[in-house]
């Protein structure tokens, strides 16, 4: 990511650190000299994360679990991950903590592209808690990203890896992928870096490419061609009945039928943040190929 300045030794709170984008925030943090706390929920899951971290076993559905971990800290990544009622009391808590800056990772719900606008009870849930942070006296960035380019492993990976066909709906619909690398390094540099106070960047990838369009860039990763066929969204969600809410599936199927024909709706904020060019979604099959082929 850079050399990036910060002003002091203190340490930043990263919530969510062993997830996706977390746990590459920890290592960014990490990498520029910024002492880490991570928050998780049990403490074997701090296993994967560097011994230099400091480790504090706490979940944002018992606010009070947090105070150990928030005691000194300077800034606090936030990624939610729990019900919506202690949202309120968490907050609380992170201003009561006289924590400095909070990052939010959230989602682009204010995105003016039909892709964006279809009800979805996590953007409900983003929205809420961002007008609890503005409430505060926190110095506060909200970062947006759109599809990430890691959703094609739990959609797409097991059928690819079993020489599958892939069966999916809406193959014209068009997204912009946007690597979680270069999501957690915006999160790490708003984290860490000054001039980001009352930031609110959404991330996207640099192109637009239809679902199709991405299966055949995972085919050239994988220096073969894999098999797609289009399926109604009812069978798309027989399919995915029992494995994943039925209020999802239906969000994302009113995205994906608003997405077709529509080119994705595309932003600079990765190279503007970063000084660097957004990873195009070919880098991303490129550098996780080996999730789409089969272990021997």
């Amino acid at each position: 990511m850079g050399d990036v300045p910060h002003t002091n030794s203190s340490p930043v709170l990263v919530t969510g650190a062993t997830g996706r984008v977390g746990r590459v925030v920890v290592d960014r943090l990490l990498d520029v000299g910024v002492p880490v706390r991570a928050l998780v929920r049990r403490a074997e899951a701090a296993a994967t994360l560097p011994s230099t971290v400091e480790v504090f076993t706490g979940d944002l559905t018992d606010p009070e679990s947090l105070d150990p971990a928030l005691k000194g800290a300077d800034a606090v990544f936030l990624v939610w991950t729990a019900p919506p009622p202690t949202a309120e009391p968490v907050i609380e808590r992170l201003a009561a903590a006289q924590v400095r800056r909070a990052v939010f990772l959230s989602s682009p719900h204010q995105t003016p592209h039909p892709f964006f606008q279809q009800p979805n009870p996590m953007a409900a849930l983003h929205a809420h808690i961002e007008r609890l942070l503005a409430a505060t006296t926190l110095d506060t960035t909200v970062i947006r990203p759109g599809m990430f380019a890691s959703n094609a492993l739990a959609w797409w990976a097991p059928a690819i890896r079993n020489g599958d066909v892939v069966r999916w709906p809406y193959g014209a619909a068009e997204s912009a992928p946007v690597d979680d690398r270069d999501i957690a390094a915006v999160a790490a540099r708003t984290l860490c870096e000054d001039g980001h106070l009352g930031g609110d960047y959404v991330l996207t990838g640099p192109e637009s490419l239809t679902h199709a369009a991405q299966l055949d860039v995972i085919g050239d990763a994988l220096g073969r061609r894999i098999a797609y066929e289009e399926i109604t969204p009812d069978e798309f969600r027989n399919l995915w009945e029992g494995t994943a809410p039925s209020s999802a599936v239906d969000m994302l199927l009113a995205a994906w039928r608003a997405a077709v024909g529509r080119p994705a709706y595309l932003t600079t904020a990765v190279t503007d943040i970063l000084g660097t060019p957004a990873r195009t979604f070919h880098q991303w099959a490129a550098d996780h190929a080996a999730a789409f082929t089969r272990s021997t």
